[in-house]
């Protein structure tokens, strides 16, 4: 009998969960560190080559479809544009297409919702490339998160930090080092009880993001004209008064939110560490960690603030909003058996919809 090879490049499966921030949001821009961890909802890119020398794109989930010509000159990139951008990124280290695939890009992850959605289809078009036409640079992984986040961030001038990319990509509990060293840990652990819960309004990301971004560089600006070799990454909690001596009002707050969320970041760090994890000390820590973004960078809603509320009175060990802020979503953990209960109580509340989620391995080609 006579066996027929299949070109295994003929179709390509590429996988990308969301993600969820449970630790450091409003720190990745500054160079702080954060803890994130990709979660089992999804976006699948299947790609099945064609004779049209075109990428044809159809994204059913919002309805729309377009088509790229593999040979087209990118000489500029509509803001926003990431699918192309990828591919101008792409292009610099020797990835070039050079045949056609039809391309359907779909999921389960809530679009808008502070999930990371948008970056998950980055990572998974950054990932399908890769696959299909090589690099002259060793794939990895990190490489497959860093493209997507030069894609993504750089080429825009967006003022979002390497979060979003590196957690997708590489999956599992994450704590990155976002400043120059971009070093970061793994931890392979479960998180029991972990849940999502939507409020169903959209969140408002590049002008959150610049605002607090701004105002948090000013102070950090200013407190280093007035110190030689000073470093945000190592203000202490017990420095704060005296160093806020040297700032406007206005700014107090920023530098005031950076330097606990760091401490709390770094305290959290050091319960993942551990053998066991202890889920109480975590839900403690998030729960400190959302009342400085609701009550000192103020990016919260009251919708959010009711949501959260709702999930802690059923029960959860801890809740915080997600992300950039002014929508989107939360995450929380529920003990052993009232997983249900809590998921109620943020629909009561008023979220759009909740559930529980795993933390997953990352992106992947199927």
């Amino acid at each position: 009998m006579i066996l027929k090879k299949i070109n295994r490049k003929n179709k390509l499966i590429s996988f990308a969960p969301g993600r969820t921030c449970l630790f450091g949001d409003h720190q990745d821009y500054l160079g702080l560190p954060v803890i994130a961890c990709a979660i089992n909802r999804h976006i699948k890119l299947t790609a099945i080559k064609n004779e049209e020398k075109i990428f044809n794109i159809n994204t059913p989930d919002i309805g729309k479809k377009r088509s790229i010509n593999i040979y087209d000159k990118i000489s500029f990139v509509e803001k926003g544009d990431h699918l192309l951008s990828a591919l101008k990124v792409l292009r610099r280290y020797g990835c070039i297409p050079n045949i056609g695939y039809d391309i359907t890009i779909s999921g389960n992850l809530p679009i808008n919702a502070g999930t990371s959605s948008s970056s998950a289809v980055v990572v998974s078009w950054v990932q399908f490339l890769l696959e299909a036409f090589g690099a002259n640079h060793k794939i990895t992984p990190e490489f497959i998160s860093q493209i997507a986040y030069e894609a993504e961030v750089l080429e825009h001038g967006n003022p979002g930090g390497k979060m979003d990319q590196y957690s997708i990509g590489l999956g599992n509990i994450m704590y990155l080092e976002t400043g120059k060293s971009n070093s970061y840990e793994l931890f392979d652990c479960s998180i029991p009880g972990l849940i999502i819960g939507e409020s169903g309004i959209p969140k408002e990301t590049i002008g959150v993001l610049n605002e607090l971004k701004e105002n948090a560089w000013q102070a950090i600006h200013t407190l280093a004209m007035c110190y030689e070799n000073f470093d945000i990454e190592k203000i202490k909690k017990k420095d704060i008064k005296k160093l806020s001596l040297h700032l406007p009002d206005r700014l107090e707050p920023f530098f005031y939110a950076a330097v606990l969320n760091h401490d709390i970041t770094q305290k959290a760090l050091l319960e993942f560490k551990k053998d066991h994890l202890d889920i109480k000390k975590i839900g403690i820590l998030m729960n400190k960690h959302h009342t400085i973004l609701r009550d000192v960078l103020k990016i919260t809603l009251p919708k959010i603030d009711r949501m959260i509320e709702g999930a802690l009175q059923a029960g959860a060990y801890g809740a915080k909003i997600v992300g950039s802020g002014k929508g989107g979503s939360i995450v929380t953990i529920a003990p052993e058996g009232k997983e249900q209960q809590v998921i109620d109580e943020i629909i009561k509340a008023g979220g759009k919809n909740a559930y529980p989620v795993k933390v997953d391995p990352g992106a992947r080609i199927l």
